[in-house]
């Protein structure tokens, strides 16, 4: 059967565009550049794209296993393909694209070799399979790739030969591949750098000079140099011919980042008050990609949630301090936690290494020096502790800022001795964070966020009182007070108020776009604060919901949260208010 459909039309130039095809329609349709004119388009602009259509829907009609097609494209009732653009009418009444596709072919014979013995073809290149042009190229790519994955890095197809048995209907297949030599990688040269040293390149790299060609460790070497954050791009070219001693040139060819970066932040909520933070960044502090963040942030101003907090704050970064995969770090702050229950000044360092053990998968381990002077319900006291901070990520997001789909796991395990051994414990917390979309363009995201904590080894009254947990607040329930959940005793004849040695949260956020730019969220958070060391066992716990609203701005979204309790004895009678920059997890 055939069918018309009208799909695009200029008033003033060209009348009626339509598309006459007995099957596949919409890939043809797709194919057409006729279909994407408008009508700013000029009588040579339809003359043009007609003539670019013969080749586009041909290739449509071979890449949906049609080989025995006819196109014909008509300019008012002349074909287009003897019309010059530069004798184009001045008008157009209706352009006819008719298209009968013929009979669907499918395989026949197909040939593809020489191949490794670990090389399989594709079950869609069997006999009465669709004889679809993508599966071929797909498989001949496949032969070519499975060469280079066995260190054979100038393999390539050769020749190739496609004939199509009408009588038959069958569509026969022979490609044959040319693997050449196997090779070892020669040494990295490097192009495109001016401040960053040519010797750091090559270390951060960690291209394995000497071994066997492997398409994997190219991949790597490129992943390396990106996640240094000092080049804006960096691509690994392989030689196009074998060098001596079965060896293949490699270059990197880089783009360097600004060295400089500042930047500022700021966050407002109705109970926490307001928060700026700014800083400066350094991506090639020495000329070997090294990175130092100098950031400063004022929190809880003009906040119900005790005084205002202060941190200065300076990270430094080495890539490939021990390795190629093993990254040197050392970190050190300056503080003051204002907060409604402690007051504490502290002065930290750290250093340690951070290992990738895939793309994906990061580890860390370091040591640190802690003191602190902390004032209390529970008293006053100074203290310094030494801590190994050991932390396990696994980033499986679309995109960390504003995820869609994915997954992200983070683990904390903070083992502390103070320096006279009156204190020792370990701080244990947990995140875990899934999104799923669906709908059109995926435009209903569900993302549901999980948190655990645990101080053990240490008694509540002994503990440093910023290592106890709280819950309430933008970073756990939403719409509750700012550490409004805590863990109350009764301490001679006063009543104290702490932070608890545990701690279960969950935050669930389901967000829908109504425009390009913009989305609603409703959420609903919860969480509960204990005074054992085993989250769940003995406790109190709160809730939280509300709506929001997210305005995409390509760097992150804008974020509004409004909650109020969702449990107590306040509910729906007071309301939080939060504003930042980035999703709320």
């Amino acid at each position: 059967m055939t069918t018309g459909l009208v799909f695009g039309a200029s008033v003033a130039v060209a009348q009626e565009v339509r598309l006459v095809a007995d099957t596949v329609r919409s890939p043809l349709s797709d194919a057409s550049l006729l279909r994407s004119l408008d009508d700013t388009a000029a009588p040579q602009d339809y003359i043009a794209a007609a003539r670019a259509d013969y080749r586009r829907l041909l290739t449509a009609l071979y890449a949906a296993g049609y080989y025995a097609g006819t196109i014909s494209i008509t300019v008012d009732g002349v074909e287009a393909s003897g019309i010059s653009p530069l004798a184009a009418p001045t008008a157009i009444g209706e352009v006819v694209i008719t298209v009968n596709s013929g009979p669907l072919f499918t395989f026949g014979q197909v040939a593809i070799a020489p191949l490794p013995e670990t090389a399989e073809l594709s079950e869609n290149l069997g006999p009465d399979e669709p004889a679809l042009s993508g599966e071929i190229r797909s498989a001949a790519n496949a032969g070519v790739t499975s060469w280079r994955e066995l260190g054979y890095p100038l393999a390539r197809v050769d020749n190739q030969q496609i004939v199509a048995r009408h009588p038959e209907e069958k569509l026969d297949v022979t490609i044959g591949l040319a693997p050449g030599p196997q090779l070892r990688f020669g040494e990295l040269e490097v192009t495109g750098n001016r401040r960053v040293r040519t010797e750091r390149v090559v270390a951060i790299a960690g291209l394995p000079t000497g071994e066997v060609y492997s398409p994997q460790a190219v991949a790597a070497a490129e992943t390396r140099l990106r996640r240094t954050g000092a080049f804006n791009s960096a691509a690994l070219r392989i030689g196009e011919q074998a060098g001596p001693d079965d060896t293949i040139d490699v270059r990197a060819q880089v783009d360097e980042a600004k060295r400089r970066r500042i930047g500022f932040g700021l966050e407002v909520s109705s109970v926490e008050g307001l928060t700026v933070s700014t800083f400066w960044l350094h991506r090639n502090l020495l000329g070997g990609a090294e990175r130092l963040r100098l950031e400063a942030v004022v929190s809880g101003i003009d906040g119900d949630t005790g005084g205002t907090d202060y941190a200065l704050r300076a990270a430094f970064g080495r890539p490939a301090t021990f390795g190629p995969d093993t990254d040197f770090y050392a970190n050190a702050a300056i503080s003051r936690q204002d907060e409604p229950t402690f007051l504490v000044d502290k002065l930290e360092v750290e250093a340690g290494l951070t290992r990738y053990l895939t793309d994906d998968l990061t580890v860390q381990a370091g040591i640190g020096l802690l003191t602190a002077r902390e004032e209390s319900a529970l008293g006053n006291r100074d203290y310094t502790l030494v801590t190994l901070p050991l932390r396990a990520t696994l980033d499986r997001r679309d995109e960390p800022t504003n995820a869609t789909s994915g997954y992200y796991l983070d683990g904390r395990l903070t083992p502390f001795v103070s320096i006279d051994g009156d204190l020792a414990g370990a701080r244990i917390y947990g995140d875990g964070r899934v999104y799923r979309s669906f709908g059109e363009d995926d435009g209903f995201t569900l993302a549901a966020r999980g948190m655990v904590g645990s101080l053990v080894g240490i008694d509540i009254t002994d503990a440093p009182a910023d290592f106890l947990y709280f819950s309430g607040g933008g970073g756990t329930v939403r719409g509750q007070p700012y550490q409004s959940l805590g863990v109350e005793f009764t301490q001679g004849t006063d009543t104290v108020t702490t932070g608890g040695t545990s701690f279960v949260g969950a935050q669930l956020e389901a967000r829908y776009a109504i425009r390009n730019n913009l989305s609603l969220v409703g959420f609903y958070d919860v969480g509960y604060i204990g005074d054992t060391a085993v989250p769940g066992e003995s406790g109190d716990w709160h809730a939280g919901v509300g709506i929001g609203a997210r305005y995409d701005t390509g760097i992150g979204p804008i974020r509004l949260d409004i909650g109020t309790p969702a449990s107590g004895d306040d509910v729906g009678e007071s309301v939080q208010v939060y504003i930042g920059i980035g999703q709320a997890f």
